[in-house]
This record gives C-alpha cells, structure tokens and sequence, in this order.
C-alpha cells in the first residue's frame, strides 16, 4: 500500500473515532477520492466528491448534510458528468492534513485540504452547480 493510502486510512481513522455530529469524515472521503481520481476512476466518485466540496466550500454544508445530499443523488437513474482532471490537484496533501496535530488545527487543515482541492477543479464548479441545481440539492 503507497504512503498516501496509508496516510488517508489513518486520516479516516481520526475523523471516525471522533463521532462528531457534523461527520468531518465525509469531507476527507471527497477530497480523496477527487484528489486521487484518474481515467479509470468512475464517473459517479468523481461526481459526488466534487458535489461535496461545493457543498461544504460553496454552501458551508457539514458533513452529514452532504451525505444526505449524495444520498438524494444516489437515487437518481442518470448518466453521470464526466470532468477533466487538472494536472494539479490542490496544493495540501493528506498527509499534510495528518501531519497536524489531532484536533482544531487538524479540522482547520483539513477544511484547508478541501478548499484547496476545489480550487484546482475549478473549471468544473459550473457543472457541479448546476447539477445540483437541476436536482433541487441547492
């Protein structure tokens, strides 16, 4: 397993154990999987990653409304958008994020880690707004 799995699972170890009423964890679990994303990567991760980046960035959701958000998507029967994948992905890694000591600061970074992320997906945020529009989400 590569260091940055590692480091994801051991992020995602944190935010679970914490049993936090706004779920930090679903914020990890879409800047990972959009950071991460590549050709082979499904269309429907990369969807719902950016849907809860914008929603957490664009509309300041917790975690646990965006998960109801995906939830309501899920249902939907559609072919879902296909986004480019910017050479650069966000300039915070999560091991960055895990390298910052449990607590505040930790959340702060990895709030950090998904701005960062949704700014190098930039030229896809029309797209996501208005798929999020179209579904009545937003």
């Amino acid at each position: 397993m590569d260091a940055e799995q590692n480091a994801f699972d051991e992020l995602c170890c944190y935010t679970l154990s914490r049993g936090d009423a706004a779920f930090i964890h679903q914020h990890v679990v879409d800047a990972f999987a959009v950071q991460k994303a590549d050709e082979q990567t499904k269309p429907i991760k990369i969807t719902f990653g950016l849907v809860g980046l914008y929603l957490h960035i664009e509309k300041q959701f917790s975690g646990r409304r965006v998960q109801r958000a995906h939830m309501s998507l899920a249902k939907q029967k559609r072919t879902w958008p296909l986004f480019g994948l910017p050479k650069d992905r966000g300039a915070i890694t999560v091991a960055e994020v895990l390298a910052v000591s449990p607590g505040p600061g930790r959340d702060q970074a990895i709030d950090a880690w998904c701005r960062s992320v949704w700014h190098a997906f930039r030229e896809s945020h029309p797209i996501v707004a208005d798929l999020l529009r179209e579904n009545g989400i937003v």
